[in-house]
């Protein structure tokens, strides 16, 4: 530094080093921030914009305000996918819930081939829904299936599986099951291995059995991660579509056909894009009412799940 040249501020120099880092790291990360922020807002735009529409695709728009949304209102097939929707959501999202705490558990102990049955259970999470839905279609096929083999083998007569109305919908919660077990095993997991030590040490010492230990000491804990993980699988339910149509395309007879499937029916099948995009919006909407709800019941009850 000459004579007579003030010294730069140190804050100065900090402050323009960490613009430069900023800008560095924006440049990297903008294009793809700018791609997937486009693919999710224009998209969420443009519907709304549809669902205030009648197009076909072809002719031109006809603005109709909201008889889309009161059209929904009074559609029998709606209330059907409704139906359809919760009842499977109800089998679903407690099914895998319970069935992720215990299988968590049981990979959660020091066992002979441990990394193998951990890929067991993750691999079918990321699984196509195209190769599950061909799978599930090979397996429960009602007359070379590989399911009804097994119970005639045992005088039990055939199944009709994924072509009777009544059991539709059971097979599908069982395929979904298959397929998405893995990532509430893995949450799970994470969670477990968090748990501290000291809390089965002093339970053990307190005489405590391992039920108890599971239930007084494992599941209070495991409670966090527990609600996070049910909405989850509550949006997972209601946003079921891949499997339906790679197995049953919303049969036999409309039996399984969810709200998502009614939506690609009424869209894609119909050319009916503005009643489509309701309906899609409303579906929307349901689901962000549920997740605030689940997260309003987090904070009233003081578990940080988010």
């Amino acid at each position: 530094m000459t004579r007579g040249e003030r010294p730069r501020p140190a804050v100065s120099i900090r402050g323009n080093a960490t613009i430069r880092r900023n800008a560095t790291a924006w440049l990297f990360a903008g294009p793809a921030t700018l791609i997937i922020v486009g693919l999710s807002v224009f998209p969420a735009v443009w519907s709304l914009l549809l669902s205030q529409q009648r197009w076909d695709g072809i002719t031109a728009p006809r603005y109709v305000g909201f008889r889309n949304y009161t059209a929904l209102a009074a559609d029998p097939e709606l209330y059907d996918a409704v139906g359809h929707t919760v009842f499977f959501t109800a089998i679903f999202v407690p099914a895998s819930l319970v069935l992720g705490v215990l299988l968590a558990v049981a990979l959660n102990r020091r066992i002979r081939f441990l990394a193998f049955y951990r890929t067991c259970v993750f691999v079918p999470f990321v699984t196509s829904a195209a190769a599950t839905g061909i799978l599930a279609n090979f397996v429960f096929e009602p007359r070379t299936g590989i399911v009804n083999g097994g119970l005639r083998m045992f005088g039990i007569p055939a199944q009709g599986f994924l072509e009777d109305p009544g059991q539709a919908m059971f097979v599908l919660c069982l395929v979904a099951l298959w397929g998405a077990l893995g990532f509430t095993v893995v949450v799970y997991l994470a969670a477990l291995q968090d748990i501290p030590a000291a809390l089965y040490e002093a339970a053990q010492i307190d005489g405590a059995s391992r039920w108890q230990m599971f239930r007084r000491v494992t599941l209070p804990q495991l409670l966090p991660v527990t609600i996070f993980t049910a909405v989850w699988q509550t949006i997972t339910a209601l946003q079921l579509f891949d499997v339906v149509f790679t197995t049953t395309r919303g049969g036999p007879v409309g039996a399984t056909r969810t709200i998502v499937y009614f939506i690609y029916h009424q869209a894609f099948e119909r050319a009916e894009y503005g009643y489509g995009s309701a309906a899609a919006l409303s579906l929307f909407v349901v689901s962000v009412i549920i997740t605030i709800g689940m997260m309003v019941y987090a904070r009233f009850k003081r578990i940080e799940a988010f």
